[in-house]
């Protein structure tokens, strides 16, 4: 049986910290001509890239690259059975690829390993417009899945700034967040059935879960491959619940002093805004500098503040919504819970407010060298990181930025620099990863581990919790060819 884990150094990225670059597995073989013409058997010869596979071994940042071997575009479900029966059986290693749209480089390959992407099977969709029940083909691109559900009054219960090219399996093989978590939860509420081939010799189909909304006959099954990150199987089709298109949405900004205050306003949206509370995101005046300078993308507020809140509803009925918005932002004022205040009056007003947090990290991007972060913590926390690390890393800091989803306690610290600086990388590791779990949090909120995280991947897990699953592992994946060099 293979190494599940096989011994790794670590490189500095040109673009990001510290990465791992685990050694080359000898248990795996290489990709030889008559694998090619196997492959080209299964696909034909349209389905296999040899050349010029640049796009599908680098990540979209540039951050993480792999020399790879071969890409393949298989259109079926039986044809990555095909494929991961015949790598089995010849210990050929592969990497499954959705739209590589990630941060941690769970999708990139990190030595010559077989790249499978799914982004053709995406033909198969059925949707029940009374139960609000989709299954679709796991290639489908998430604003592409959206835009159909639209024409039948529904919407994807989550949205991400990759949904342009982000797949739906990958956002499965990942549970992705986004910024409506707080209204309609996870994607643990929502999956309900998953088709996974899994990598043995027989390239095993697996049907789990189920159609319906309730049936308790057995183990949850397609949760196991929630947040897996392609190391269990290859989700090929997807069955989850869509949520009602809102017929009303009401946006609103907001300028607070302090953070203790942004979440007594949290706590005053959840009450008075209750059921049609669909986000609550947060920008702190680093990220607001951020904006103006690099993007030259201005606040809505006519009061400069330290924190700056976006608040959004989703409903049915616009009158009602504006009516318990409007409510709420006295409240606030009449508390002394906030500053300031702007309610968008058109969709051209909420758009301008949009693009202030959707265009934070390109924003950030833009500052320099930057270290991101992608940690949850509790509240009575959240803030008090960025403190931390302002105060940790000094003037070999350019800027220490935060922006997030307050409403889940998901933090997007980053950290910029003008250049790679090894002085600072100290301070950040394993300083920040070790105080985030020291306080309750998790290292990984929604990004994944991947590559990236890791070396400090058993931070806050217990001992029994990872051999429990990387016996998992072995048993999904038992010539463990599946994603290797990555989070298991």
């Amino acid at each position: 049986m293979l190494k599940l884990l096989p011994s790794f150094r670590i490189r500095l990225s040109k673009r990001c910290y510290a990465a791992v670059l685990a050694e080359r597995n000898k248990n795996f073989a290489k990709v030889m001509e008559s694998d090619v013409l196997a492959f080209e058997n299964f696909l034909g010869k349209e389905g296999v890239l040899k050349d010029d596979i640049t796009l599908n071994t680098t990540d979209w940042t540039g951050q993480f690259k792999g020399p790879g071997s071969v890409v393949l575009f298989p259109k079926n479900t039986e044809q990555v059975s095909a494929i991961l029966a015949y790598c089995s059986k010849n210990k050929l290693a592969v990497v499954p690829q959705g739209g590589n749209t990630g941060l941690v480089g769970a999708s990139i390959p990190v030595h010559d390993e077989v790249v499978l992407s799914l982004s053709k099977i995406n033909n198969s969709f059925s949707f029940d417009d009374t139960m609000g029940i989709l299954k679709c083909d796991a290639g489908f691109i998430l604003e592409d899945l959206d835009n159909k559900l639209a024409s039948l009054g529904y919407m994807v219960p989550f949205d991400l700034g990759a949904k342009g090219s982000c797949q739906i399996g990958g956002n499965i093989a990942t549970c992705a967040g986004g910024i409506r978590l707080i209204r309609y939860g996870s994607l643990h509420a929502h999956l309900l059935g998953l088709t996974v081939v899994l990598p043995d010799e027989h390239g095993t189909v697996l049907h789990l879960g189920s159609d319906i909304r309730k049936d308790n006959t057995s183990l949850h099954t397609p949760h196991l491959f929630l947040g897996s990150e392609g190391q269990l199987g290859v989700i090929t089709s997807v069955t989850m619940t869509a949520v009602p298109r809102p017929k009303s949405v009401q946006s609103a900004m907001l300028a607070v002093t302090s953070f203790e205050k942004c979440c007594e306003v949290l706590k005053l949206a959840k009450s008075s805004l209750s059921e049609v509370l669909s986000s609550f995101e947060f920008l702190d005046e680093a990220t607001m500098k951020c904006l103006k300078t690099n993007l030259d993308l201005h606040s809505v507020l006519g009061t400069p503040s330290a924190f700056c809140v976006l608040v959004e509803t989703s409903g049915s009925n616009e009158d009602h919504d504006m009516a318990k918005m409007g409510a709420f932002l006295d409240e606030c004022l009449s508390k002394e819970l906030i500053l300031d205040g702007v309610l968008a009056g058109s969709s051209a007003d909420a758009t301008k407010m949009w693009q202030l947090r959707e265009s934070a990290p390109l924003a950030v991007s833009r500052d320099g060298y930057v270290y991101k972060h992608d940690v949850s913590l509790p509240l009575k926390n959240y803030y008090e990181l960025t403190n931390v690390m302002r105060e940790r890393c000094g003037d070999l800091a350019k800027s220490v930025v935060t922006y997030g989803h307050v409403g889940d306690g998901n933090t997007h610290l980053n950290i910029t620099s003008e250049k790679h600086s090894e002085a600072l990388e100290n301070l950040l590791y394993p300083f920040l990863y070790e105080w985030v779990v020291a306080h309750g949090g998790s290292i990984s909120a929604e990004h994944g581990i991947g590559q990236l995280k890791l070396p400090y991947s058993e931070l806050g897990k217990q001992p029994e919790e990872r051999l429990l699953v990387k016996k998992l592992k072995n048993i999904f994946d038992p010539n463990g060819i599946l994603n290797p060099y990555k989070m298991i």
